[in-house]
């Protein structure tokens, strides 16, 4: 996770995270990080799944970021991102109410990594 230089802890608290708002560089809010995905073996946050569209929480879908493509940006108290709306929208993602949660296996990083052109972890 990228933090502010400015802040006086780098450290933040999971539920802190959850429900923090995710905007692009125009400034637009592309929804909130509604969990992260922390690697079992080195204990590393590897994806925030943002949880975007629907309406009052209904309807939304999950999409899974590099946790290294956020960047913090105290001014806005939340997440930023160099993707865009359309861009989100056309990322491997799942129905928040679907139960078709991926399993996050090698294959799926390596799809997630590629759309992100991120390379494999």
């Amino acid at each position: 996770m990228n933090t502010s230089v400015d802040s006086p802890n780098p450290m933040i608290a999971s539920d802190r995270v959850e429900g923090t708002a995710v905007y692009n560089r125009n400034g637009d809010r592309l929804g909130t990080v509604e969990r992260f995905m922390v690697d079992k073996v080195s204990g590393q946050a590897e994806y925030a799944v943002l949880a975007f569209g629907g309406l009052f929480g209904i309807g939304h879908r999950h999409y899974p970021l590099p946790w290294n493509a956020l960047t913090f940006d105290p001014d806005k108290g939340g997440y930023v991102v160099d993707v865009t709306q359309e861009q989100i929208e056309g990322a491997p993602g799942y129905d928040a109410e679907g139960g078709d949660e991926p399993s996050y296996d090698r294959e799926y990083r390596e799809r997630l990594d590629a759309y992100y052109t991120f390379p494999p972890i």
